[in-house]
C-alpha cells in the first residue's frame, strides 16, 4: 500500500512526510481491513510531525503514519467479527482501541484508559491506503453522510465532547477560543442548546466562517457564561479564563499554562479529549439528521505535506482532508 510516513521530525516547509510502499496490515480475530477513502488532517497532526509535543511523548515512537480521522471500506474481515461486513462503510476515530475492563471503560470513558492507543501517534493512522482496526472501534457510516465527512470522526467528537463538558443552558453565552477544524463544528454543537456563541479568533478567514454559522465575533468585554478553549495559545487561556463569569465553566482541549488562578471566584476549569465511543455514536446521530455541516478543502495523498503548511499558515477555512 501507499503511504505518508513520518520518520523524522522536522518542519512541515521541508517536507518530512514521505510517500512509501508498505505491506498492507494483516488481520485476525474481531479486525476488520479498511480501505481507507478519505482522512481528515489535524492540527495535532501538524504538532506531532514538528515535534512541539515532544515533552508530552508525541510522537512516542517513530517511523509513524500519521491521521486519526477516516472514512473508509470494509475490505476484509477477521474470523471473529460479528457487527460488519465487506463492503460496510466505516469510520475510525482517535481511539484506536482500549483495555475495556477498568474503571474508565466500564464506566462508558474508554477513552481516559491508560492502556488506550490512538490512531496516527501509538498506531499507524490514516494518511495511507488501508488501516486495520477491532471492530468495537469502528463505526457505521450512515448513507446520507458524505465520505468528506471524515472530520466527524476527530474535531467532530471532539467538539461535541467540549461542548457538552461546558454543560450548556439555554440563552447562556459561551466563547469558543479558536475557530478552525473544531471551532467551526462546536459553533454548530453549542447552538442546538440554544446559546448564544461568540466566537473568538483573529483569522479574518475563521471569523468570516464562523459569521456564516451564526456566531458573534469577538468578546466585547462582557461576561461569559461558559468558555470552551480549542486555540492551542496560553494568551487565549487567559482570556478566556479572564472572561467568564464568577462560578462559570472554561473547557480547554488544548494543551497550555494557566496562571495565576483566582480561587474566590470559583471557577472551574475541564479538560476536554476525543470521546468516548458513545460521543462518536452521538455525533454520527446528529449528522445524519443534518444538525453538523462539515467545511471541508479536498487534497490527494502525495499532497499532505502542502495541506498541512496550509493548515499553518491560516489558510484553511473548515477542515482539510485527504481524498485517498
Amino acid at each position: 500500500m501507499k503511504a505518508m510516513i513520518l520518520e523524522k521530525i522536522g518542519r512541515i516547509e521541508d517536507k518530512p512526510l514521505h510517500m512509501v510502499d508498505l505491506q498492507e496490515p494483516s488481520i485476525k480475530g474481531s479486525e476488520l481491513l479498511v480501505k481507507i477513502i478519505t482522512c481528515g488532517v489535524c492540527r495535532s497532526n501538524l504538532h506531532l510531525i514538528e515535534g512541539d509535543w515532544l515533552k508530552y511523548g508525541i510522537p512516542p515512537k517513530l517511523p509513524i503514519i500519521p491521521g486519526h480521522e477516516i472514512i473508509g471500506k470494509v475490505e476484509s474481515i477477521g474470523e471473529e467479527v460479528k457487527h460488519f461486513r465487506e463492503g460496510d462503510r466505516v469510520g475510525i476515530q482517535p481511539l484506536y482501541s482500549s483495555c475495556l475492563n477498568c474503571e474508565y471503560c466500564l464506566s462508558g470513558n474508554e477513552h481516559l484508559c491508560n492502556e488506550r492507543q490512538i490512531v496516527g501517534d501509538t498506531e499507524n493512522g490514516g494518511y495511507a491506503e488501508y488501516i486495520k482496526i477491532n471492530e468495537l472501534f469502528a463505526y457505521r457510516v450512515p448513507d446520507n453522510i458524505d465520505d468528506k465527512a471524515a472530520p466527524l470522526f476527530c474535531p467532530g467528537v471532539t467538539a461535541y465532547r467540549a461542548v457538552k463538558m461546558a454543560m450548556p443552558q439555554p440563552n447562556e453565552k459561551i466563547g469558543i477560543f479558536g475557530i478552525g477544524g473544531v471551532g467551526h463544528i462546536a459553533i454548530q454543537i453549542a447552538k442546538l442548546y440554544g446559546v448564544e456563541v461568540i466566537a473568538i479568533t483573529r483569522s479574518k478567514l475563521h471569523q468570516e466562517l464562523a459569521y456564516k454559522l451564526g456566531a458573534k465575533i469577538g468578546y466585547d468585554g462582557s461576561s461569559l457564561d461558559k468558555a470552551i478553549v480549542f486555540a492551542p495559545s496560553n494568551d487565549a487561556i487567559k482570556m478566556a479564563i479572564k472572561s467568564v463569569k464568577k462560578g462559570g465553566i472554561i473547557v480547554l482541549g488544548v494543551f497550555g499554562s494557566i496562571d495565576e488562578f483566582m480561587f474566590v471566584d470559583e471557577k472551574i476549569i475541564k479538560g476536554s479529549v476525543i470521546g468516548s465511543r458513545k460521543d462518536m455514536k452521538d455525533v454520527l446521530d446528529l449528522a445524519s439528521k443534518g444538525l453538523i455541516k462539515i467545511i471541508t478543502e479536498e487534497f490527494r495523498l502525495d499532497d499532505a505535506n502542502e495541506a498541512l503548511k496550509r493548515l499553518k499558515n491560516g489558510l484553511i477555512e473548515g477542515r482539510a482532508v485527504l481524498r485517498i
